[in-house]
């Protein structure tokens, strides 16, 4: 599909006439900041492929010990599965008690802060990192993700770069979120949209 040149400037214009519009020129693009040196970055990447990933599940005390000796904030009682992947652990933080499922990936490129009582399903990818696609360069944009106490992310979410989810929210599995959520609320779609309450039982009794 052609650019519509009646909504462009006329520089802009002119240049997708001529064939000669600029939109990716990744011989510009330069990598954003680890945070660390590329050997800390290289010593994390080798840990993760050999002394986290092969330790067997019940190992959660070993694994958070790894991600602390990178940098990561780890909260007591955390539980991370040891297929989950962190990019640079330095830029994660989480919170007491949370669960991290089998196969998640959190691409801390830029910070990402998981609250206590939190769960991560199996699958999903929390991703911030991403590009600025209106720049020749693709230059590297790291907003950050934030994710509240007691929330529930199903299996295989997406939550996109810049997202923050209220406490107590729940995202329905293979949902999509691109805005900041609600606390409170149940929130299902791609894009994910609120469609009730999380309104608990009082009693504390099991749905039969």
């Amino acid at each position: 599909m052609q650019a519509d040149t009646e909504l462009l400037p006329a520089d802009e214009s002119a240049a997708v006439a001529a064939g000669t519009r600029r939109y990716q020129r990744l011989e510009e693009f330069r990598p954003a900041q680890r945070g660390r040196s590329r050997w800390v970055a290289l010593a994390w990447q080798l840990v993760q492929a050999t002394l986290f990933a092969v330790s067997p599940h019940p190992m959660n005390g070993w694994r958070r010990v790894l991600l602390r000796a990178f940098g990561a904030r780890i909260g007591a009682g955390v539980v991370i599965r040891p297929s989950a992947r962190v990019h640079f652990p330095w830029h994660l933080t989480i919170g007491d008690r949370s669960w991290v499922g089998d196969e998640v990936r959190l691409y801390t490129l830029g910070l990402i802060r998981i609250g206590s009582d939190t769960v991560i399903s199996q699958r999903s990818h929390l991703c911030a990192g991403t590009h600025d696609h209106l720049a020749p360069s693709f230059s590297t944009l790291l907003p950050p993700i934030a994710i509240g106490d007691q929330v529930w992310i199903g299996a295989e979410v997406f939550v996109a770069p810049g997202v923050t989810i209220g406490d107590g929210a729940v995202v329905g599995a293979r949902s999509a979120v691109f805005k900041n959520l609600d606390g409170g609320m149940v929130h299902r779609g791609s894009p994910a949209r609120p469609v009730e309450p999380r309104v608990m039982r009082p009693d504390g009794t099991a749905r039969s």
